[in-house]
């Protein structure tokens, strides 16, 4: 009986973190290339690399920004949702014109009439 170091090659967790490696990986590479170009264009090394960073920290930024926003339009909805489902409904309880057994008028939902006609006048 053998035992292999790599049981869980299948799994979508060990994938995903592969994945993830490789793309960080690929961002360093990438990193490293721009700040080697900026040094070639007679940028210090120094300065490339604090202009990689303030542009790291405008995109995280950027990213706060609009999550915040993302965010209170989701308590906006959120409160909205509650409101209507919470309201209560008055016209229930509110009387309407209709005809009813005393003729036309105004009836509340228990069939009571509220305005004051004579149900004999025309």
């Amino acid at each position: 009986m053998s035992m292999t170091t790599n049981t869980h090659n299948g799994r979508w967790s060990h994938r995903l973190g592969r994945g993830a490696g490789r793309a960080w990986r690929g961002y360093l590479r990438h990193e490293r290339s721009v700040v080697g170009w900026l040094v070639a264009r007679g940028v210090p090394a120094g300065a490339a690399t604090a202009v990689l960073w303030l542009f790291k920290l405008a995109v995280l930024g950027l990213l706060l920004y609009t999550a915040s926003w993302l965010a209170l339009l989701l308590v906006f909805a959120v409160v909205a949702a509650w409101l209507a489902w919470n309201v209560d409904s008055d016209d229930e309880g509110q009387p309407v014109w209709r005809e009813g057994h005393g003729g036309f008028g105004l009836y509340d939902k228990n069939e009571w009439r509220h305005d004051t006609g004579d149900p004999d006048e025309p």
